[in-house]
């Protein structure tokens, strides 16, 4: 027993290893290529993006949503379950590239942008690849093979970057983003069908579909109600105002999406397989789930902090002067992911439990009040910004409703919870406090955010290791282990 326990624990370190390796080698390149091509095309550019990949987003839930988890949470999975659920997706797919192209010019006249209509047309294709590329992330999840995604992720991210920065030079505009995306889709899949030893069989099993979908179905909706929920601010930009702000909101809510994604993503892709072998120990979910907000804040709460901080000096070196109204969208965004991972590792944990039915119960509770503040924001203040406030006050709210499922469950309270991550918390506040007050020095941008990002390195671990906080305690011997096994 005590053996099956070390080597579950091994085996999901090295997946998180490998997968967090995967998450920043990709968004670290993406990053890159981000900024070379925010730096070309201009925010109105990306503003038309924005607005189109919010129809795409919501397609692809149908596309890669519900079924994908499904796959990953059953215990008993067969060929023939991938195979069904593959053609399934795909026939989805096609269904929905259909819908959009005959919808496009009905959008293009709504947002009054012409372009819209062949954009979208093009952009949509890439649900098509996303099909079989669902089903490859599931099966990778489920035998926690993510070495090979690693390789993947990054070697189509290498492509699709090449792709638009090549494009954006010529001067191809919107379409550079039309094709690094489409580019990247498609290169990310067939570097899978190379390292994934999966093919589709001919054969679809109607009643193993149904047992999936009975379990599907919940995520489905909750996936397409957060999606919704999360892309209405969008729309709503794109239609009261221009394209350019919509630009500079994206690009705001980007940055820290961005940084958190690649650290709170990397945890919970692992703590789902993870937690749902462990789903008949609730004792053991509860300390896997809460060694993972326990972490995940520690790691990123400093970094967020530290973002909102730097922001104008660090957007006006890396972007230029012409994305410095983006810096107001960030620092809100800032606030509104530093608590993803409380919110995810929450969610995750009922998934692995195959409460599915409580998830969309709380999907459906969340947007409710998350709409009323949406409508407020909109109606008595005329301000993308007070859109975004809105958003981040529904999310320390949801702090709270995503926990309380898991008060009964697993018997790990709110109160818990956000007493586990108070001293992240407070830390990154003095730190955020101490670095801010570099800014009083008047000094340009680059030797501001220099010392900036140097003060903020050495103070956050200083004072946890001052308070001898735990958690930091625990990466300091994870890391030592690591060291020691490569030397040996």
């Amino acid at each position: 027993m005590g053996d099956n326990k070390a080597d579950t624990k091994k085996n999901i370190i090295q997946s998180l290893i490998f997968k967090f390796l995967e998450r920043c080698g990709h968004q670290g390149i993406a990053f890159i290529v981000q900024i070379i091509l925010a730096r070309i095309l201009d925010p109105s550019d990306y503003g038309v993006l924005t607005l189109l990949t919010i129809f795409i987003t919501i397609s692809q839930v149908f596309v890669q949503s519900g079924f994908n988890t499904a796959l990953i949470q059953r215990k008993d999975v067969t060929e023939k379950d991938y195979s069904s659920v593959f053609y399934l997706s795909l026939g989805i797919a096609v269904f929905l590239y259909g819908v959009l192209f005959i919808a496009s010019p009905f959008i293009a006249d709504f947002y009054e942008m012409p372009q819209l209509k062949q954009v979208l047309r093009v952009l949509a294709l890439i649900l098509i690849p996303g099909a079989f590329n669902s089903i490859q992330n599931a099966k990778i999840a489920r035998e926690m093979q993510f070495k090979k995604l690693m390789y993947c992720t990054i070697g189509a991210v290498i492509i699709s970057g090449t792709v638009g920065i090549v494009m954006a030079s010529m001067g191809f505009g919107v379409w550079a983003l039309v094709g690094q995306q489409i580019s990247n889709q498609v290169s990310i899949c067939l570097l899978m069908l190379l390292v994934v030893k999966w093919r589709p069989m001919k054969v679809f099993e109607f009643d193993r579909v149904k047992i999936l979908f009975s379990f599907g179905w919940k995520l489905l909706c909750s996936s397409l109600l957060d999606t919704l929920y999360r892309e209405l601010r969008s729309l709503v930009i794109g239609k009261e105002y221009d394209s350019s702000t919509l630009g500079y909101y994206n690009r705001g809510k980007q940055f820290p999406e961005l940084l958190v994604n690649n650290i709170n993503g990397s945890i919970q892709s692992v703590m789902l397989p993870a937690l749902s072998k462990e789903q008949d120990n609730k004792e053991r979910m509860k300390s896997m789930m809460r060694r993972s907000i326990v972490t995940s804040s520690f790691i990123i709460f400093p970094l967020v902090m530290g973002l909102a901080v730097v922001a104008e000096p660090l957007i006006s070196l890396v972007l230029t002067d012409k994305w410095l109204p983006c810096v107001p969208y960030l620092r809100v965004y800032c606030f509104t992911f530093a608590f993803y991972p409380i919110h995810t590792a929450n969610l995750q944990a009922l998934n692995a439990q195959g409460r599915s039915d409580q998830f969309l119960k709380l999907e459906v509770i969340k947007k409710s009040y998350g709409l009323i503040v949406l409508l407020i924001t909109v109606l008595c203040f005329d301000s993308p910004l007070a859109i975004a406030l809105g958003g981040a006050f529904t999310t320390l709210i949801s702090c709270f409703v995503n926990a309380s499922p898991n008060n009964k469950f697993l018997n790990y309270s709110y109160f818990e919870q956000m007493k586990d991550i108070l001293p992240s918390a407070l830390i990154s506040l003095v730190m955020g406090v101490v670095v801010y007050c570099i800014t009083f020095l008047n000094l340009s941008s680059l030797p501001t955010l220099i010392i900036q990002v140097a003060v903020g390195m050495i103070v956050y671990p200083l004072i946890a290791w001052l308070f001898k906080l735990e958690c930091f305690t625990y990466l300091l011997s994870m890391i030592k282990k690591i060291v020691h096994k490569k030397k040996a």
